[in-house]
C-alpha cells in the first residue's frame, strides 16, 4: 500500500536518478537475457585484494580487542600508517592527531563534509564533468552549485580565470581532482599552485579528490595538493584505497589536511556513524605498509591495459591521447549520437557496458567512460564485439 501523504525530503526528490544503479538495473536485464557482458563501466578493480592485507584482517578478526566500537578518529596506528604513507609518497608531514582522519571510503567522507560546510545557499565551484559525490554531495546540503566546465581543448583543466571575482568571492567551497575521474587528465604542479593561490584570495575551503594518485604511468607523479605551500590552511585531500589496493568492497579511505576543517567533519560523523571496524583499519595498515614494488605492479597493470585499448580503438576510429593516470579512457561518442543512447545501444548490440559521460554532470554529454577492469583477452574480445557491431568513431 502506498500514502501518498508519505514523500521523501525535498534533498532527495531533487536529485537526479543516480546512473550507476540505473547501470545495475540494466545489466541484470542483460543478464537474465543470456548476455555476456564485459562490464567496463564502473570504476571496481578486478582482482583479488592482496594477501598480505587479506592476512592482517584474518588476524585481527580473531583479536577479541577489535570487536567493540573504535575510536570516532580512527586507532592511532592506522592514522600513523596514513600520516608515514603521505610523506613516504608525497614528502608531506602530517599529525596523526588532528590532521588524518579515517572513513567509510572516500566517497562517505566527501558528502559528509559537503554536509558539515555548506549551508543551503552556499556558493559551490563544481567541475563538469567530475566525480558524482562532487556536485550530488553540495546538491543534498542545499548548496548552490555552480559549474566549471571542462574541455579538451584546455586539457581538462579548471580555467580560473574565467571564473568572474563576483562568482569567487562569493564562494565557500570548490571541489576538484586531478588525476580526473572520470577523464583521466592530469594536472601539472603549477596548476596547484595557482588553485591555491585562487583560493586564498578569494577565501574557499579547497576539496581535492586524490584517488588516483598511485594509478600513474610512463614516469609521470602526480601532485598532491598537501605539497603546494599554503595549501593545508585553506584545504584538504581525500584518498581511498580501493583503486590501489583492490579493496572497493572493504569501504576504507581517509581524508587528510586542515586540522580544523577535519574536525567539522569529525564531529559531523560522530552523529552518523561509529567509524570502520578495527580489524579492517589493520588491513587497511598492512596494505599502506607494502613496499612501492606492489605499487609498480599495479601500474603496469594498468598501464598494459590503457596501451592495448587505445590500439584497439584506435582501429575503429578513435584516436585516444594516452593517459599519464587513473584506471579509465575518457572516449567521445560518434557525432550524432548522445552518451546515454550511445552506452545502451553498446550494451544492447553487444554486451559491453560503458558509461555514459552524462552521469558525471553536463560537461560530460557525448563522452563516455571506460574502465580498464578487465584483462587483455577480455579488452580483446570487446573490441572485436564492437568491430562485429559495426561500432564506429566515423
Amino acid at each position: 500500500m502506498t500514502l501518498d501523504w508519505i514523500q521523501p525530503a525535498d534533498r532527495l526528490r531533487s536529485l537526479p536518478p543516480y546512473v550507476f544503479a540505473r547501470l545495475d538495473e540494466l545489466k541484470a536485464r542483460a543478464r537474465e537475457q543470456g548476455l555476456d557482458l564485459i562490464d567496463l563501466g564502473m570504476g571496481n578493480p578486478d582482482g583479488p585484494t592482496p594477501s598480505p592485507v587479506i592476512e592482517a584482517a584474518m588476524v585481527a578478526i580473531q583479536d577479541s580487542q577489535n570487536h567493540g566500537y573504535p575510536p570516532f578518529e580512527g586507532t592511532a596506528s592506522f592514522r600513523e600508517a596514513i600520516t608515514r604513507w603521505y610523506h613516504r609518497r608525497y614528502g608531506v608531514s602530517l599529525d596523526p592527531d588532528g590532521e588524518a582522519l579515517p572513513l567509510l571510503g572516500s566517497k562517505e567522507g566527501i558528502v559528509h563534509l559537503a554536509l558539515a560546510y555548506i549551508n543551503p545557499g552556499d556558493t559551490v565551484l563544481v567541475p563538469t564533468p567530475a566525480y558524482p559525490a562532487h556536485f550530488r554531495g553540495p546538491a543534498i546540503a542545499g548548496g548552490n552549485i555552480i559549474d566549471l566546465p571542462l574541455n579538451a581543448e584546455n586539457d581538462w583543466l579548471i580555467d580560473l580565470a574565467a571564473i568572474p571575482d563576483i562568482v569567487a568571492e562569493r564562494a565557500k567551497v570548490l571541489f576538484f581532482n586531478y588525476p580526473s575521474n572520470p577523464t583521466a587528465a592530469t594536472a601539472p604542479r603549477e596548476f596547484f599552485e595557482d588553485i591555491v593561490a585562487f583560493a586564498r584570495r578569494h577565501e574557499i575551503l579547497l576539496v581535492h579528490d586524490l584517488c588516483y594518485a598511485e594509478l600513474a604511468f610512463d614516469g609521470y607523479q602526480p601532485t598532491s595538493l598537501l605539497e603546494i605551500p599554503g595549501a593545508k590552511d585553506i584545504g584538504v585531500e581525500f584518498h581511498t584505497l580501493s583503486k590501489t589496493y583492490n579493496m572497493a568492497g572493504w569501504r576504507v579511505g581517509f581524508v587528510v589536511g586542515n586540522r580544523s576543517i577535519i574536525q567539522g567533519l569529525r564531529t559531523l560523523k560522530t552523529n552518523l556513524d561509529y567509524g570502520i571496524f578495527s580489524a579492517l583499519q589493520k588491513a587497511a595498515e598492512a596494505a599502506l605498509n607494502m613496499p612501492d614494488s606492489y605499487l609498480d605492479g599495479v601500474q603496469t597493470r594498468y598501464r598494459t591495459r590503457r596501451d592495448f585499448l587505445i590500439e584497439g580503438l584506435a582501429e575503429l576510429g578513435w584516436t585516444i591521447p594516452k593517459t599519464l593516470a587513473t584506471m579509465y579512457l575518457w572516449v567521445p561518442c560518434p557525432p550524432g549520437i548522445g552518451s546515454t543512447d550511445f552506452a545502451l545501444s553498446v550494451l544492447e548490440q553487444t554486451g559491453v557496458v560503458l558509461t555514459p559521460g552524462n552521469a558525471f554532470g553536463r560537461g560530460g554529454e557525448g563522452y563516455v567512460r571506460v574502465s580498464l577492469i578487465a584483462e587483455c583477452d577480455r579488452l580483446g574480445e570487446a573490441m572485436a564485439r564492437l568491430k562485429q557491431a559495426n561500432i564506429r568513431y566515423a
